[in-house]
């Protein structure tokens, strides 16, 4: 018997909270062995004035042979941002070489926000993640990721409940059997998670809007969701137990008035993961 074990392919940012930054000690918290697979490497986030940018691309492949050498077996493997067709190439093979029968992939295909895409998403890197897709268990896309995923305008005004249904229900015929389209404005006063299951009725989680949108929200609902799953929560309780946690430490960043861009104060209520476990 050995501790559980997820691998993170994501960037490693320094300060902002966000990548595998946030990802690791989230997932370790809830007792499970983080092993992190950089895709570039950051001192701070892009939304930050300043940055240094190493790109990983060539150095991935070296990286990951380590592990095929030495044989290693991961419960799940998670992705966030792939900055290059490269990336999801190395990715893909990844899969292919450590996926095994009882593990399940995260995909969070981080391709922008606010119906704009981010300026590495390009038509061809658009048609790339579309390949990832296909071998992915769980996804955790905004609304404008999941319109681009299946090939449809970004909506002039709210999606009825039905109308995300059969766009999950699109998507998951490329490949996830759960998806939650995370982020999605509601009203003034709450934002919409909407939980599609394959087979099943739809579900929603409503939680309260609080403040700006903060950087590295995202990440924290994706490693919650993933490292819950692997634990043996169902996709609901997943996305429920990551929903409370993100809004829990987001009225704290506004308690303190924390810039957005510093990413949320995770490490306030990270023990709280933990418990009953």
């Amino acid at each position: 018997m050995r501790q559980k074990r997820i691998a993170l392919i994501n960037d490693i940012t320094g300060f902002g909270r966000c990548s595998i930054a946030v990802m690791a000690p989230i997932v370790s918290a809830m007792k499970i062995q983080a092993v992190p697979i950089p895709t570039a490497i950051l001192s701070t986030h892009t939304q930050f004035p300043i940055y240094y940018f190493d790109d990983y691309t060539s150095k991935m492949s070296d990286y990951i042979q380590t592990y095929k050498d030495l044989d290693l077996e991961f419960d799940a493997i998670a992705t966030g941002f792939l900055g290059s067709k490269e990336q999801v190439d190395i990715v893909i093979d990844f899969i292919k070489t450590f996926k095994k029968e009882n593990s399940f992939v995260l995909v969070d295909p981080v391709m922008g926000d606010h119906g704009k895409l981010y300026t590495t998403y390009t038509p061809e890197m658009c048609m790339k993640m579309k390949e990832l897709v296909k071998y992915a268990d769980l996804m955790t896309p905004n609304l404008t990721e999941l319109v681009t995923l299946v090939d449809k305008p970004y909506p002039l005004k709210l999606p009825t409940f039905d109308e995300l249904e059969d766009m999950c229900e699109q998507l998951s015929k490329q490949g996830p059997t759960h998806i939650v389209v995370t982020g999605i404005p509601f009203n003034d006063k709450q934002i919409l998670n909407f939980i599609y299951n394959k087979g099943e009725d739809y579900q929603i989680v409503m939680v309260d809007r609080i403040g700006k949108d903060r950087c590295g929200t995202g990440d924290v609902l994706a490693s919650v969701i993933a490292g819950s799953y692997l634990n043996g929560k169902n996709f609901y309780q997943s996305v429920k137990q990551a929903t409370k946690f993100a809004s829990k430490c987001i009225s704290y960043c506004e308690k303190i008035h924390l810039p957005h861009y510093y990413g949320l104060c995770f490490e306030e209520y990270l023990c709280e993961l933990g418990e009953g476990l």
